[in-house]
C-alpha cells in the first residue's frame, strides 16, 4: 500500500483486515529457525546489548514494544501489536516522502528460559508485500557469559515488479535497517532503564 504522507489509522486497520485471511506468500515458513531456503537473500547479524538478567529483562520489553522498527522513516502498525503467532501487522517505509506499507503476518514466537534465555519473534510475508520471505529478531542471554545480544535473521527476494527495479534502493534500505534497528534497541533499553 503505497501513500503519500502517512495514511490514517482507519486505512492502516482495513489494509490489515484485507491482508488477515491472506496466505503467506513463501513454503519455508519458519526456516528463519533453523536453516534458510536456497533462491532468497540471506542475512544473519548479531549485535551485544549488554549484560545481565536486568538488561536481557529491558531487552524483551523493547522487543515487545517493536523498537527495532521505531526508526523514523520505518515504522508499524498497529503501535503495541501483540508478539502472538497470527499476528497481522502493517511495516511502513518511508522513501522520499512517500510509504510503502507492507503486510507481515508473526509465524512463531521464541520464549525459552534454558539453556540460554531466548526471547522473539519471526513474521512473514503476506501478498500486499514488495517482498517475500520471512524475518527473525531475537533477543538471547547467556549465562555462560551473560552477554545479551540481539540477532537478526532474513530470508527475502523482490515479489512486486517495483521492488525487482528498485532492488538497488531496496538492498541500500536494508542495510540501512542492519545499522539502525541494532541502535534503536539500544537506546530503548537505555531509557527503560533511566525509567526504572
Amino acid at each position: 500500500m503505497l501513500s503519500i504522507g502517512s495514511p490514517s489509522d482507519s486505512r492502516l486497520r482495513r489494509f490489515i483486515a484485507s491482508q488477515s485471511e491472506c496466505g503467506l506468500t513463501y513454503a519455508a515458513v519458519g526456516a528463519t529457525a533453523a536453516t534458510p531456503p536456497d533462491g532468497f537473500s540471506n542475512y544473519r547479524g548479531r549485535t551485544r546489548l549488554g549484560r545481565g538478567a536486568a538488561c536481557f529483562q529491558r531487552a524483551k520489553a523493547a522487543l515487545d514494544d517493536w523498537a527495532q522498527l521505531h526508526l523514523g522513516w520505518l515504522e508499524v502498525f498497529p503501535l503495541k501489536a501483540p508478539l502472538e503467532a497470527g499476528q497481522v501487522v502493517a511495516v511502513g517505509v518511508r522513501l522520499a516522502g512517500v510509504w510503502s506499507f507492507n503486510a507481515c503476518r508473526i509465524v512463531y514466537v521464541v520464549d525459552e528460559a534454558a539453556p540460554a534465555a531466548r526471547y522473539g519473534f519471526a513474521y512473514g510475508t503476506l501478498p500486499d508485500h514488495v517482498a517475500t520471505g520471512e524475518e527473525r529478531f531475537l533477543i538471547e542471554w547467556n549465562p555462560a557469559d551473560d552477554i545479551v545480544s540481539f540477532e537478526i535473521v532474513v530470508f527475502s527476494r523482490p515479489r512486486h515488479w517495483l521492488a525487482r527495479v528498485g532492488y538497488p534502493a531496496i538492498v541500500c534500505v536494508q542495510r540501512r535497517f542492519r545499522r539502525e534497528a541494532p541502535e534503536a534497541m539500544r537506546r530503548a533499553i537505555d531509557q527503560l532503564k533511566v525509567s526504572h
